[in-house]
């Protein structure tokens, strides 16, 4: 099924379906009418305080598609169209504002209707000098603005809600209808949309909208066709399509998260179970966010989640969503004036939730990070300079989260990125150690190079030198104390993930001098550490080169692994050693 086809069938699920030609959209003013046309109250709509204030959503006759040229909307309008009065510059409100009056004062020529009577009284009598305080507030400049009836302002009617208006407004958007052609995605016979309408929402994008669907260079017509032509999509799909992504994309919206550069959506279709589709959106939500789980034992969502994570078969948990539920997700990223899909997946719901279980394994490192399961997002923050979203690498979050929903190998900037961070802060942390453990298990076929937790056995070079670089630190430590300007990971870690040989002949003199200094201090401590480095150095291979001259990426990701395993024993024993103190000091007192 197609992308757009699959949003069209989403629609038709949405709630509170805004009817065809009709779109929510943010209102910051209601002006409110007398039957003569005269303003009676001016009214903010705007929810909370200062700058903060935001707009009310509120369902009005669809936008046009505004590009370069001046198009008033439908009853409805931004100041400078319908008042005259902008916050900026200006040049062309004058303009723009006598497009709206001229529209208008034709549109509603001859009307009986009491509120088009009143907006049309309005706009013959309204002047932009009128806009003055107190009545007219400079912060509403700019704003989205509605018509009310005094009368029927206190019952929310607005001048576009009466059955009058909304008759006017199916007339005057279907008189510019072209001939029927074919639609692509509902196959149905139709006018075809020549400009679909914007999304908006999308993290980068345009506030004012951008297209994913858009022909304006003649490299991207066909045989003579001219905009939509070349792609026939009806009115009608086109309305759909677009009203239920830009729900979808909305800032509370619990279809959306960002997971990178890609704003990412996703819904759920079951044809006779709408219930089971709502909780697979609710599962999802969890799988790629990962939000802290609050929910009680006897919470459905809750215990479906944590029997997931266990590894149980979704068929045991719950059949009705294995089989019976079909899953979209979809990645947009801005691209100038028009959206990029980072990626698009479909499959049963039971196919991706193997796929994610799959993922976990992956990861999945002892000892555990401190958040077990975190969001996609949070991974890659670990490779952005700084951590910050918008310094993550170009297109990494869409191709990683398309291999995780898929199942297939994961890219490979995932690990060389990965590696080039830890090079460049030092940071080896249970994160980046899940990430590189997870690509050299899928796309190398290396599970048993690569143990879970703790192998003491384990004969692999580069595991093995990650161990061996974190006994040296922690002889370095027990000698000299924590503070040290300059760590041998500090200096050396880089070095010695990717160039052995340069290193660690260094690090074993340096050493040398650490244990003879312990020897003098904790004698125990150093006959310990130096059964550490003995037991390492025998598992190196028998007539091989211990310290190569170079080891390839994945042989550096288990480097990472060896060290992260090693070092986080010392610290478990020494919590250990800790804990027994105090419980015999305690027992003592």
């Amino acid at each position: 099924m197609s992308i757009l086809t699959s949003l069209v069938q989403a629609y038709d699920r949405l709630p509170d379906a805004p009817p065809y030609r009709f779109s929510s959209e943010k209102i910051g003013v209601l002006i409110s009418l007398a039957g003569d046309g005269s303003v009676v109250h001016v009214v903010d709509l705007r929810d909370g305080s200062g700058k903060k204030k935001q707009p009310r959503q509120l369902l009005v006759p669809q936008p046009v598609k505004r590009t370069a040229g001046i198009a008033p909307n439908f009853l409805w309008d931004k100041t400078s169209y319908v008042l005259g009065v902008t916050a900026g510059e200006g040049k062309r409100t004058a303009e723009e504002h006598a497009a709206f009056v001229a529209k208008h004062l034709e549109a509603l020529d001859g009307a009986d209707d009491e509120g088009l009577k009143a907006l049309r009284l309005f706009l013959q009598s309204w002047a932009p000098e009128q806009f003055i305080p107190p009545r007219w507030l400079d912060e509403m400049r700019d704003q989205n603005v509605v018509f009310a009836l005094e009368s029927e302002r206190l019952r929310d009617i607005r001048v576009h809600d009466r059955p009058a208006a909304r008759e006017l407004w199916r007339a005057l958007s279907g008189a510019g209808e072209r001939d029927a052609q074919i639609c692509l995605v509902s196959g149905k016979r139709g006018p075809v949309a020549r400009l679909h309408p914007s999304i908006k929402g999308v993290w980068g994008a345009q506030s004012s909208g951008a297209a994913l669907v858009s022909f304006n260079l003649d490299a991207f017509t066909s045989y003579g066709h001219e905009q939509g032509d070349n792609a026939p999509v009806s009115e009608a799909a086109a309305f759909a399509y677009t009203t239920v992504l830009n729900r979808f994309l909305e800032r509370d919206s619990r279809h959306r998260v960002q997971i990178g550069d890609a704003s990412t959506v996703f819904w759920a279709w079951s044809p006779d179970d709408g219930e089971a589709a709502d909780e697979a959106e609710s599962l999802f939500a969890q799988f790629v966010s990962a939000a802290a789980d609050t929910a009680g034992d006897t919470d459905t969502i809750g215990d479906h989640l944590r029997r997931i994570r266990k590894g149980e078969r979704l068929d045991d948990i719950e059949p009705r969503l294995a089989k019976g539920v079909r899953f979209h997700v979809l990645g947009l990223a801005p691209n100038a004036a028009r959206l990029s899909v980072r990626f698009y997946y479909e499959d049963d719901f039971g196919t991706l939730t193997k796929h994610y279980q799959q993922y976990l394994a992956d990861m999945h490192i002892v000892p555990l990070p401190r958040e077990p399961y975190i969001g996609v997002w949070r991974y890659l923050s670990e490779l952005a300079v700084q951590n910050k979203r918008e310094n993550v690498p170009s297109n990494l979050a869409g191709e990683w989260i398309r291999t995780i929903l898929a199942g297939t190998h994961y890219p490979l900037t995932l690990l060389s990125t990965t590696l080039m961070r830890i090079r460049a802060d030092g940071d080896v942390n249970a994160y980046r150690v899940s990430m590189m453990k997870a690509v050299i298990c899928r796309n190398f076929n290396m599970e048993k190079e690569a143990p879970v937790a703790l192998d003491p056995t384990h004969q692999n070079r580069g595991y093995v030198l990650g161990r061996l670089f974190a006994v040296y630190e922690q002889i370095q430590r027990a000698a000299l104390g924590n503070n040290v300007n300059a760590t041998v990971k500090d200096k050396f870690y880089g070095s010695a993930s990717s160039q052995p040989r340069k290193v660690f002949s260094i690090l074993d003199s340096g050493s040398a001098n650490h244990l003879s200094k312990l020897g003098k201090n904790k004698p125990g401590l150093r006959v310990n550490l130096e059964k550490k480095l003995g037991e390492i150095m025998g598992l190196m291979q028998p007539g091989g080169d211990p310290f190569p001259n170079s080891l390839s990426p994945e042989e550096q990701a288990l480097f990472g692994l060896g060290y992260y395993h090693q070092r986080n024993e010392f610290f478990s024993k020494a919590v250990d050693a800790a804990e027994t103190a105090t419980e015999s000091a305690e027992a003592a007192q």
